[in-house]
């Protein structure tokens, strides 16, 4: 691809600037359960409440939503919010819950990575500061059971939120990467063209492949996973946030 000027730096989250998965020693460690167990004993705890259910049976149809969430997902690029994936679970249990008490199990699903968090990426921090005010930053990530609302407490509570100008969140936009709508809507916010936009993350077939069919480039990020190219060719590989403002600067030479 040839070189261009950057317009617009786009970042995924998850294994980029958070380590996925890494709250979950923190959990153990405070005696408090895995989020999967965790999110099945809220929804079982606020069932009880009206009436008595079989706890195997909330866990054989939490797990059969999930299964069902991860189709959509892969394969029609769209991500269920937490309140239409307990909805599911409920119509497998054939139950119902009053609306605050929906309202109230989803919100306590959707903290919980916010209440007890994942590490920072190694170097992220430095490596944001270095680049930020040369090139407009955003945020392009897909929001599983975390929204985009905690999603941006959690950039804050880190003190990263400010380094970015703008955030598409697939349970907002209504897509998931790499559907063509989250690169085009950072495009239309800061009135460039797709090609003006690198994207930056972990996951070939949506952080390289998703920027490619819009004609933005991408760059692989490969500090906390290095993951299989699946035949995909990111325009540069940064291995280091300490590397990333070189590697940015290579692209437009």
């Amino acid at each position: 691809m040839a070189h261009r000027r950057i317009g617009v730096v786009t970042f995924d989250l998850w294994d980029c600037v958070f380590c996925d998965e890494t709250d979950e020693p923190k959990r153990a460690a405070a005696g408090m359960p895995s989020k999967p167990v965790a999110r099945r004993q809220v929804l079982h705890e606020a069932l009880s409440q009206h009436g008595p259910i079989d706890r195997a049976a909330v866990d054989i149809a939490f797990n059969t939503a999930d299964q069902a969430f991860r189709k959509v997902w892969h394969e029609q690029y769209v991500t269920w919010t937490t309140p239409e994936r307990i909805k599911v679970v409920l119509a497998g249990l054939n139950r119902n819950l009053p609306s605050p008490d929906l309202a109230a199990v989803s919100d306590a699903i959707e903290r919980m990575e916010l209440e007890c968090s994942p590490d920072l990426a190694p170097g992220v921090r430095e490596g944001l500061e270095a680049i930020h005010g040369k090139y407009k930053l955003a945020v392009v990530s897909d929001a599983i059971f975390t929204p985009g609302k905690y999603l941006r407490a959690l950039l804050e509570k880190y003190h990263l939120y400010s380094y970015f100008d703008f955030f598409v969140f697939s349970d907002e936009i209504g897509h998931s990467k790499p559907h063509p709508s989250l690169f085009e809507s950072v495009a239309e916010h800061f009135g460039v063209e797709c090609a003006d936009i690198v994207h930056i993350g972990d996951r070939p077939h949506n952080d390289i492949g998703g920027p490619h069919a819009v004609g933005a480039r991408g760059v692989l990020l490969t500090v906390v996973k290095n993951r299989p190219l699946d035949g995909h060719a990111p325009d540069a590989v940064c291995d280091n946030y300490l590397k990333l403002d070189e590697v940015l600067a290579s692209l437009e030479r």
